[in-house]
């Protein structure tokens, strides 16, 4: 059975599922494969529960006409994802980055929502499973797609957009991410770029932050770019911050008629991830009261630049992932913030590979240029390295502390990659 036979099948049963525990009757169930389990052996009980089609690829030894053996899962997922993309003339708009991307998309999401019928990546589903699923949940109703692509080696961006096809695209920036698998700092830029190059080679629109130069030589030779920044003359769109001791509070100086737009994101590291927003909002013709009421209306979760009142306390979570980049720009942003007590929760930084203790080390010494209350690292990277400030190998040891000093009229920033899930410190 080749791919459009699939997607017949797609078409009358248009809903996919990759995990048993979440399947409803009718969904198809793909059979995926990972380091840690195999989607055949769950066939059986996908149809048990209702699936109307599995796709596997080994011979599971159930009799069903309704199993689909396929060479590859995966990739037949994907086909299926670029068989379905291709039934759509709407605008794809691809967002990636080192840091902000998630934060970028959801406002990008919530400024078109206003106007236009929009899907978007949900979550965190940024990746070669979750960019096929989210382009299959897309309905014959869209107007416009919001994706999210995430990647930690190169080579992966240019994968996704052979299947979600975009027409615009956005990087919010290349920073010390990934740096083991990009291999340094270019590497990341050259990974990152692979979504400048497909939209070069199809002649799409490039949304771009004009403040980075590297961002500027970077779609060298792309015709369409709509730029938005701090610079007034060289740009779309510009803005800049009226306000950030707590919530971020941003002035559009020009392209929109918004005024001040007072956010409910913490810092002024993401201005430009309003200010590309309020970018792409005016090229769709989004009015600018939309524009002003999505971005004001929309509360961050998932433990992304949030800011928590508990007790007398502020705490501000910003656990979802970490980097040097992403580090310094908090660090030296709570540092700005007014109050005497502040109290820093780092946990370790992941996927540095041959730079992880260079790059802890100088996360260290910025943190040394500042006084605090107190300083708490979580994380075997930061062993022997941290001086007189606290430290702790796991979340839960930092959790234990935390519960015992009966902290008061303090400002706390927890940050920290996402394996450590530094927000357990505080459940």
């Amino acid at each position: 059975m080749d791919i459009h036979d699939i997607y017949a099948i797609y078409k009358k049963f248009p809903s996919v599922q990759t995990d048993t525990r979440k399947l409803k009757k009718g969904d198809i169930f793909f059979a995926l494969k990972g380091s840690h389990f195999n989607g055949n052996e769950y066939v059986q009980k996908a149809l048990e529960l209702g699936a109307c089609y599995c796709i596997a690829d080994e011979n599971t030894g159930v009799p069903d006409s309704r199993i689909i053996l396929v060479d590859d899962v995966l990739e037949t997922l994907q086909l299926l994802a670029k068989k379905h993309r291709e039934e759509f003339s709407i605008p794809f708009i691809a967002v990636t980055g080192s840091n902000g991307k998630t934060t970028t998309k959801e406002l990008i999401h919530a400024v078109l929502s206003s106007t236009y019928k929009t899907y978007t990546t949900e979550g965190n589903l940024n990746n070669h499973i979750g960019i096929p699923l989210t382009i299959l949940k897309i309905r014959s109703d869209a107007e416009i797609a919001v994706i999210e692509m995430g990647a930690n080696h190169q080579k992966e961006i240019e994968g996704y957009c052979r299947y979600a096809c975009p027409t615009h695209a956005l990087i919010t920036n290349c920073g010390k991410a990934h740096l083991e698998g990009f291999g340094g700092e270019e590497g990341v830029k050259k990974g990152k770029g692979e979504l400048y190059d497909f939209i070069r080679q199809h002649e799409g629109t490039v949304f771009l932050y004009d403040d980075y130069d590297y961002l500027r030589k970077m779609s060298a030779g792309i015709n369409h770019i709509v730029k938005y920044g701090t610079n007034e003359k060289e740009v779309s769109v510009a803005g800049k911050i009226l306000n950030d001791s707590q919530l971020l509070e941003v002035m559009i100086t020009k392209g929109a008629e918004t005024g001040s737009i007072h956010t409910q994101l913490v810092g002024g590291y993401n201005l430009p991830n309003v200010l590309a927003a309020v970018c792409i909002g005016k090229t769709f013709s989004v009015s600018d009261d939309n524009i002003k009421t999505a971005i004001e209306s929309y509360q961050p979760s998932n433990s992304r630049s949030q800011l928590i009142h508990s007790g007398t306390n502020e705490i501000i979570l910003d656990a979802y992932n970490a980097n040097p980049s992403s580090m310094q720009l908090a660090i030296e942003n709570f540092s700005r913030m007014s109050g005497d007590n502040k109290i820093l929760m780092l946990g370790a930084m992941m996927e540095l590979g041959e730079e992880s203790r260079a790059e802890h080390m100088r996360l260290i010494e910025t943190i040394n240029q500042y006084v605090w209350k107190c300083v708490l690292f979580v994380g075997k990277q930061y062993k022997g390295l941290t001086g007189d400030h606290l430290y702790f190998e796991k979340t839960e040891q930092a959790r234990q502390w935390f519960l015992q000093q009966k902290i008061k009229d303090s400002k706390i920033l927890i940050k920290g990659s996402r394996s450590i899930q530094m927000e357990k410190i505080i459940e």
